[in-house]
């Protein structure tokens, strides 16, 4: 793995975009109840079948986040809330960037790294999945 550290600019860049759709989002979960407001909104595969999705709890993450109520968020999706964390922290990284020109490190890996990358990207999405269903399904078998 290989950290280059740019010289001090304000180049609109792609951590740039993550910290702005951080902004968006974040506000969006804060002050707009998009769930009550689009009356379709849900997830389909957990009211037809009763399991949940990949995704499920998403929605309640973004809002809890967004109104500091962390563990709640948590308990919704693990994952999506580490996702949350990173949103928020890209929006500060952003505004240190664009305002201060502070510069953002670039991060290289190489095709090695990349492929542990993908394998522990794929155990923790089904580590969360697993945590999702059993929260939902059983949650029994937490107390």
């Amino acid at each position: 793995m290989k950290v280059f550290l740019p010289k001090p600019n304000r180049t609109f860049g792609a951590s740039d975009v993550l910290g702005l759709l951080g902004l968006v989002g974040l506000l969006v979960a804060r002050y707009i109840p998009v769930a009550k407001l689009i009356p379709f909104w849900g997830c389909t595969l957990r009211e037809t079948t009763g399991w949940p999705c990949l995704g499920c709890g998403l929605t309640r993450v973004a809002d809890r986040v967004a109104h500091f109520q962390f563990a709640l968020a948590w308990q919704a999706n693990p994952l999506g809330t580490v996702a949350a964390f990173f949103f928020a922290l890209m929006v500060v990284v952003t505004v240190l960037h664009l305002v201060f020109a502070m510069p953002v490190p670039e991060l290289q890996l190489s095709p090695r790294e990349w492929h542990w990358v993908r394998i522990v990207c794929v155990i923790v999405v089904l580590l969360n999945y697993a945590w999702v269903v059993v929260t939902t399904k059983f949650p029994h078998l937490l107390a």
